[in-house]
């Protein structure tokens, strides 16, 4: 999205050592004032962003917020009066924070760190679970650039999408991400979906309109293979695109927990005194559903927890990967591991001994199984 910014004027005091302090913290109506001002600038409907920044104005006048005078307590309150307005509000102090414009477009970085590089661009986890189902987690969408061949976001990606290329069925777990680029998005989801296919967010903002179509889709995408997503009440944002997108183009089956209801991207805008304040420059619009997951979240096909999650979407998987090839005994084999529960009329003791070069003996309730100097084994009852 694109953000109007405000240059801030950096107040100087000048010590007696000649040292320079950092400018005062402005009075907390005069604080309600400024961020009511960049919301009604920025905010992408500028009817409701009027109607958003006149309440607070009002209310600051009232003298509402006067006896907030931590910056903290302030931001906090805040936050909490906003956030029915649009779940992306958020009011953050930080008195450190650099008093100029927002920061140049770019890798996330703390000093001189480039965040997405040591998050490795939001893919987590990346591995084949038995069965032969490929499983990515990501914790954040990062941006990719689809002018630069070489972009590494996007090669993550494909690095990604390799490991799972041969697997049976694919699970994505987004459980823990907050959200992040839709062009990450588009680009993950491209690579499961037709490349002509009319299924991807319109954004909607002042300007006018923002597609979330990567600018290139992946190569060779898997049109067929069954496709799983995991959720939670943590998931935000772009993180909920994907699964919204996917859902909507009834491409993939979602598993777990509502999300989080925050569809209007955006980014922090600055006002005086170390405060940024959240604001959605954008709305989307899904084109199969007409509306977007603002408030009420992704609503998962198979309502679980967040913790059940994995092992709901693999019992999923399995047997389906099982129906189309009969010889799948792993497949088989591997739902009956995760749906078994230990028989109470089992007697473990009865079992344990040593049957040639394997010993088996019960350990904290469990048969374990050992060979010579290999890794013990948990065996679990079917």
């Amino acid at each position: 999205m694109t953000f109007k910014s405000l240059a801030l004027a950096a107040v100087l005091i000048l010590t007696a050592g000649s040292a320079l302090a950092q400018p005062a913290t402005p009075a907390p109506r005069d604080t309600v004032t400024a961020i009511a001002g960049q919301i009604r600038d920025l905010y992408f409907s500028a009817e409701r962003g009027d109607a958003i920044a006149d309440a607070l104005e009002a209310e600051a006048a009232s003298g509402r917020y006067d006896a907030l005078t931590d910056p903290r307590d302030l931001a906090a309150t805040l936050t909490t009066r906003l956030r029915p307005e649009d779940a992306h509000f958020n009011v953050a102090y930080d008195p450190n924070a650099p008093r100029g414009g927002p920061a140049a477009a770019g890798p996330s970085r703390r000093g001189g760190v480039d965040l997405d590089r040591i998050s490795n661009y939001g893919f987590a986890r990346v591995e084949v679970l038995p069965g032969n189902i490929g499983l990515i987690e990501m914790r954040f969408f990062a941006n990719i650039d689809f002018n630069d061949p070489a972009d590494p976001a996007r090669r993550a990606a494909d690095a990604a999408l390799a490991m799972v290329a041969n697997a049976d069925a694919v699970i994505f777990d987004v459980r823990n991400n907050g959200g992040g680029a839709p062009s990450m998005v588009g680009y993950l989801v491209s690579a499961f979906t037709p490349a002509d296919a009319n299924i991807y967010n319109v954004f909607h903002n002042r300007e006018g309109t923002e597609r979330e179509n990567p600018g290139d889709y992946y190569d060779t995408p898997r049109l067929t293979v069954p496709l799983y997503v995991l959720t939670s009440g943590r998931t935000g944002s772009a993180a909920e695109a994907f699964p919204y997108t996917l859902q909507a183009a009834d491409r993939a089956t979602i598993v777990g927990e509502a999300t989080g209801g925050a569809a209007n991207p955006g980014g922090p805008v600055p006002v005086p005194g170390g405060f940024t304040v959240f604001i959605s420059g954008g709305s989307p619009v899904n084109p199969i559903t007409g509306r977007n997951w603002e408030g009420t979240g992704v609503i998962p096909d198979v309502e679980t927890s967040a913790a059940d999650a994995l092992r709901r979407a693999q019992l999923l998987a399995l047997p389906v990967i099982s129906e189309a090839d009969p010889q799948r005994i792993d497949a088989v084999w591997a739902a009956e591991a995760l749906a078994g529960e230990p028989s109470q009329l089992i007697d473990l003791a009865d079992y344990a001994g040593v049957y040639g070069p394997v010993t088996l003996s019960v350990e904290d309730g469990r048969l374990t199984l050992r060979n010579a100097r290999r890794p013990a084994v948990t065996l679990t009852p079917l």
